[in-house]
């Protein structure tokens, strides 16, 4: 390589570009053990190199794809071998979606480099823009529409309790019925109004075990005294940065969809997990990054969402219930995207579990009161 500025050759550390690999990096031997691996590899398998050196690769590492045989032509030919969107999981934590790259390495005999490049993050980033997107277009009709019809319903619920002090109680129920339904409507407007004028997050070193804390008791008193919440915590987490009376917002509202959808008579359970994934980040559009280290997970064991919607949970008045708004996720959304993190979702009938990643607050800060 040779320096623009000086024109001479430039030493180039290996180590340097190995250690700069910005995606998981293993060196596999012709045994099929771990001979070395990069920064970003040992992040994503959660243990040190030097502890996992040596160890068999596919005791390490799981792939949800019948990909022996064409590795072993690849090693034999020589040939590079990708396998796209499986699913790749540790051991420790979700299986994540994933693009294999194999590739014999130069000077190495029977070596092959994998390079792993998880999708579910960019996918989500992508999709994370397009809900910013489409909420900021259905707030604003939405805020238009509430004050409009809110003025209107006022005069529909004070005429019909006025006409309720003349009739008799068989037609009570008629009367009874319009203000209780417009008495809904205005609710579901306020709720419209409360998601359009949420204010920018107070940002601060916050401890999220407090926020878990907090929300799992309210629930319990309420909404969820149904329901089995167990906790699951990594005691080392750091703290994280955001506004804590907004982010227990959001796991309140994840908390109380797993409540009305777990049967009301027989309850279920409610797993609230934290860990820590130094792997994971966020790349803007603008080409900078943001390391969202702290993961919250809420897994329940419920009937998982429709099929139908999915792909689309987090737009605004989406809803898998019948009375539902279709709000409380995109406001999930909307808070956590605020926070500079991001929100995901991975149901199958029987589990459900909801990520957001955070990221952690500079350790010169003192923890918000």
């Amino acid at each position: 390589m040779t320096d623009h500025e000086t024109g001479e050759e430039a030493v180039v550390d290996e180590r340097l570009i190995w250690s700069s690999l910005p995606v998981p990096a293993i060196i596999i031997d012709g045994d099929e053990n771990i001979f070395d691996m990069n920064p970003a590899a040992e992040g994503f398998m959660n243990n040190s190199a030097k502890w996992l050196r040596g160890q068999p690769i596919w005791d390490r590492l799981t792939v949800d794809a019948p990909m022996e045989n064409s590795l072993v032509r690849a090693r034999a030919n020589g040939t590079p071998l990708f396998v796209n969107d499986v699913d790749v999981g540790t051991g420790n934590r979700p299986p994540l979606v994933c693009n294999l790259q194999f590739a014999p390495v130069q000077g190495m005999e029977g070596c092959m480099i994998l390079l792993i490049s998880p999708r579910e993050l960019a996918g989500r980033v992508n999709q994370s823009q397009s809900v910013k997107s489409a909420a900021k277009s259905a707030i604003g009709m939405a805020e238009m529409l509430a004050h409009e019809i809110k003025n209107p319903l006022a005069g529909i619920t004070g005429a019909a309790q006025l006409l309720s002090m003349n009739l008799s109680n068989g037609d009570l129920e008629l009367t009874d019925l319009i203000v209780a339904e417009t008495r809904r409507i205005v609710k579901l407007l306020e709720q419209v109004e409360q998601f359009g004028n949420l204010s920018a997050p107070e940002r601060k070193p916050v401890n999220l075990h407090d926020v878990l804390d907090r929300a799992r008791r309210s629930a319990l008193l309420g909404f969820g005294a149904h329901m089995k919440i167990i906790e699951d915590y990594d005691p080392s987490l750091p703290l994280a940065l955001g506004d804590s009376d907004q982010l227990l917002q959001v796991v309140l509202n994840l908390i109380k969809n797993a409540s009305e959808a777990a049967d009301p008579k027989n309850g279920g359970t409610i797993r609230l997990h934290t860990y820590y994934e130094h792997s994971y980040s966020l790349r803007r559009a603008d080409g900078t990054g943001q390391s969202l280290p702290l993961q919250v997970e809420v897994i329940d064991d419920g009937p998982g969402l429709p099929p139908e919607i999915r792909g689309d949970v987090f737009d605004p008045f989406v809803s898998g219930r019948e009375n539902g708004t279709g709000l409380g996720l995109a406001l999930v959304s909307k808070i956590i995207s605020d926070h500079d993190g991001w929100v995901a979702v991975d149901s199958v009938p029987g589990k459900t579990r909801f990520r957001i990643s955070l990221p952690q607050a500079p350790r010169k800060q003192k923890e918000s009161n």
